[in-house]
């Protein structure tokens, strides 16, 4: 048989423009049939006329009983039944290459009006045409070819096709030959004097071919007509998209997550919403807040302020005046509803100091002693 490389590269760029139904069904074309019919079955036919014989003598019977029991080889019939079957797939290829063409030439176009639009002058309008004809053809980002419009058409028309000629060449090799071949056949035509008998080669053999390429016939018709509900399907849901989002191919910039959001500090599950601390701030101080709106956490603020004032108390008894002082930006107020009677009561007693930042580490014998000691840089007031 013939050289099959130009029809096998042709069918090979259809894999890329394909569904999966398309792909497996080029594949069952490549292997059980083209691959299958060049190797096995055409060695098997090779005698398919040279090894017919008839009980005769009379010349040319046995060619005319020959052409009638086999009106045309089934090598040959098989080889037009790959062409015809193949021709839809490669009428949507050239589709494919006619849209690809249309791309470049849609992107040359788009890159002269980018120019043109550095220079000052308004082409929206027709970046936007232009964007609109290639969602029309089916032309997505980085030369995707998505099957849309025209060329979803083509697909399912060429899906059509391949199924008809599929049934079509069945009902036609069933209608010569039969799906099985006998080893006697009775042949009764001028110019053979009477009714004789022909044998044929091999019989069985060729039988198992004819019943295994029948099978590949009914695989892919089921896959023409299984792939034929998909694109349909596909093609639908496609639309309906299409109709709430019809440039939906385009790129949309996602909107920025917010970087700066509050952070909260937590204590015994209490959270609130609290100033990032200074850099200066010792690693022992602590400041506790609360939020005025969660009433699980009232007793906790409650005990954490009068807590805080016992130390700050404490300390100021044994340090004296020599701590240092938080400076006003540190200072948080502690306003709660519920503790604003015992806040006055607070403040009643003795006049509120500001918060000193507490060194939780003991204080060496060395700066005690220097803490008492006059400088001779010291101020005299």
């Amino acid at each position: 048989m013939g050289d099959w490389s130009a029809l096998g590269k042709l069918l090979d760029k259809v894999q890329a423009y394909s569904t999966a139904g398309g792909k497996v069904w080029l594949s069952v074309l490549f292997i059980f049939r083209i691959l299958l019919l060049g190797t096995a079955v055409e060695s098997a036919w090779g005698d398919e006329q040279s090894a017919f014989r008839c009980n005769t003598q009379q010349p040319g019977c046995e060619n005319v009983c020959y052409d009638k029991s086999f009106p045309i080889s089934h090598v040959r019939f098989w080889v037009l039944q790959i062409i015809f079957v193949s021709v839809p797939t490669l009428l949507y290829l050239a589709h494919v290459f006619y849209v690809m063409r249309k791309e470049e030439k849609l992107n040359k176009r788009e890159e002269e009006l980018k120019v043109v639009q550095n220079d000052g002058v308004n082409v929206d309008m027709h970046l936007k045409q232009i964007e609109s004809k290639k969602f029309k053809y089916g032309i997505e980002e980085h030369g995707k070819v998505k099957m849309r419009g025209g060329l979803l058409r083509t697909y399912i028309i060429s899906i059509l096709f391949k199924s008809v000629f599929e049934v079509a060449f069945l009902l036609i090799q069933w209608y010569i030959y039969g799906f099985s071949l006998s080893a006697i056949y009775t042949c009764e035509r001028d110019p053979c004097p009477h009714r004789v008998d022909c044998f044929l080669s091999r019989p069985t053999e060729k039988t198992i071919f004819i019943v295994f390429m029948l099978v590949v016939s009914l695989v892919s018709l089921a896959l023409n007509i299984i792939e034929l509900f998909y694109v349909f399907f596909k093609g639908v849901k496609d639309r309906v998209k299409g109709k709430t989002d019809p440039y939906s191919h385009s790129g949309t910039m996602s909107p920025s997550k917010d970087c700066g959001s509050p952070k909260y500090a937590y204590y015994n599950g209490c959270s609130s919403p609290t100033a990032p601390l200074s850099p200066m701030s010792p690693p022992g101080y602590k400041l506790v807040t609360g939020d005025r709106n969660n009433s699980s956490c009232r007793n906790y603020n409650k005990q954490a302020s009068e807590q805080n004032w016992a130390n700050y108390s404490a300390e100021q008894n044994r340090m004296g005046q020599a701590g240092s002082t938080i400076s006003n930006s540190h200072a948080q107020p502690f306003d709660f509803a519920d503790e604003h009677q015992n806040t006055k009561k607070l403040a009643s007693g003795h006049e509120l100091q500001p918060l000193t930042i507490v060194d939780q580490r003991p204080p060496s014998r060395a700066s005690s002693r220097a803490s008492s000691r006059p400088r001779p840089d010291d101020l005299e007031i």
